[in-house]
């Protein structure tokens, strides 16, 4: 489900707790100033009341008296939303006093609905003359010592404090949002630089494995020297274990090379067919060996140091030298532009290009082309060798047999059988492919794909 990259990972992740973080900052302080906001309307409300009532009298004939000024221009303006009035509330009291605000009268619910508490007050909503949402403030008071009472009503209109709230919700939701993109790139760029040591340890480890370095070099954070010291254990180890792999393949080839030699010796001097039939084998013996011996320094280089060999300098050189010795044969050479490196030793590809050329040139009638090219698609670090030959060519029923060590398919061609054996085994131990197809010369068409260096 998460893709693999850490630094995606850790960056996702504090994006989604940034914002929930956020979003928790935001509601909690909306809800505060909403609190805020609502008891500072009710105290504004309960003090226009008061102050309301104690500019209302009344006359001897029970009229109602007195201007009210609330210090709000907003109780002037009509149809504003905020209004006062006052209305009888006992008998003996008449008039209606209210605000020049209020163009039109504006309905309580009764007190059944809506109770006095012991204070003889009551708040409530109502709808305003324009359709504002109103809270009304409303109290009973009695006026005089005959007990002549007024009802007393502050209204204020809401609809302009959920407005200023709603501002407030924007102009807050604006600052966090660019507080958080902020928040969230400064945390990209910590987490990237954070990760930074990993990734000069990635190229330090390209650069070894290209053959350009030889360790991980560099100072790296306590937390990834670790790593990086583990890593130039594992490979020096894996040197000692390339150096003792040549050493004993050094010393097997040292210990059988006088024995074989002896063998050969004697052979030809016994003479006749017992003797060439000892030649033969113990020259056929001391090919096997050095083939398998070849195998062994190969596979144990594999998969530890890698090594660097430019292809187009050697692949010069040979086909100079097999032109020399085959000036009967036409040799083509086709090379790239860019540079190309095997990842591999130049004794292997020497040997390798070796046997394909000679074989070419043992089958071609008049003509030879090597052509050298990079391979373009989803892996880069490959590189393609296509050797032809205008020769007979293999039947593709024949190609695999050819392939196989020890076999030959024209036995009046001098040879072991070893060569296309020993190609495809090198090009194996390398994690390369070997192909033998029909080429456009007419005989045969051997391309090897191996990997190169970036």
């Amino acid at each position: 489900m998460w893709p693999r990259s850490l630094t995606f990972r850790v960056i996702a992740f504090s994006t989604v707790w940034a914002i929930l973080t956020l979003v928790v900052i935001f509601t909690l302080i909306t809800t505060l100033y909403r609190q805020a906001s609502e008891r500072g309307f009710d105290s504004l409300l309960s003090a226009h009341l008061f102050n309301l009532i104690g500019s209302i009298g009344i006359s001897d004939t029970g009229a109602l008296t007195g201007a009210p000024d609330l210090g709000d221009l907003r109780f002037s303006e009509p149809n504003s939303g905020w209004y006062w009035s006052v209305e009888p509330a006992s008998e003996g009291v008449h008039g209606d006093l209210h605000s020049s605000s209020m163009t039109s009268k504006i309905p309580s619910p009764s007190v059944a609905e809506v109770p006095f508490n012991a204070s003889f007050q009551r708040s409530y909503p109502a709808k305003g003359i324009d359709g504002e949402q109103l809270e009304v403030f409303e109290s009973e008071f009695v006026l005089d010592a005959k007990n002549r009472a007024a009802r007393f009503r502050v209204m204020g209109n809401q609809s302009e404090l959920e407005q200023e709230i709603s501002t407030f919700q924007r102009r807050l939701l604006t600052y966090l949002s660019l507080f958080g993109v902020g928040m969230i790139a400064i945390n990209a760029i910590a987490i990237l630089l954070g990760l930074q040591p990993l990734r000069r340890v990635r190229n330090a480890l390209a650069m070894v494995r290209e053959g350009t370095a030889q360790r991980l070099d560099g100072r790296f954070p306590a937390e990834i020297e670790p790593l990086a010291n583990e890593t130039n254990a594992l490979i020096e180890n894996n040197k000692r274990i390339v150096e003792r792999s040549r050493t004993q393949v050094g010393n097997l080839a040292h210990s059988l090379k006088t024995p074989l030699a002896v063998l050969l010796n004697e052979g030809r001097a016994l003479g006749g067919a017992k003797g060439q039939l000892i030649a033969e084998q113990a020259a056929s013996m001391q090919k096997q060996v050095d083939h398998y011996l070849q195998r062994a320094r190969v596979a144990a280089q594999r998969d530890s140091v890698v090594y660097r060999t430019p292809v187009a300098p050697l692949v010069r050189r040979m086909v100079r030298v097999l032109q020399k010795l085959n000036p009967q044969t036409s040799l083509s050479l086709s090379l790239p532009a860019t540079e190309i490196v095997f990842a591999g030793e130049r004794e292997d590809l020497e040997e390798l290009l070796g046997n394909l050329l000679e074989n070419a040139m043992k089958w071609a009638r008049s003509a030879v082309s090597v052509t050298v090219a990079p391979l373009a698609g989803k892996d880069d670090n490959l590189f393609e060798i296509s050797i032809d030959d205008d020769g007979p060519g293999i039947p593709e029923d024949k190609a695999r047999d050819a392939l196989k060590r020890g076999r030959r398919l024209d036995e009046t061609k001098p040879g072991t059988g070893l060569g296309l054996a020993i190609v495809a085994d090198l090009v194996n131990e390398y994690g390369g492919v070997l192909a033998l197809e029909r080429s456009g010369l007419g005989g045969l068409k051997a391309v090897v794909r191996l990997r190169s260096l970036r």
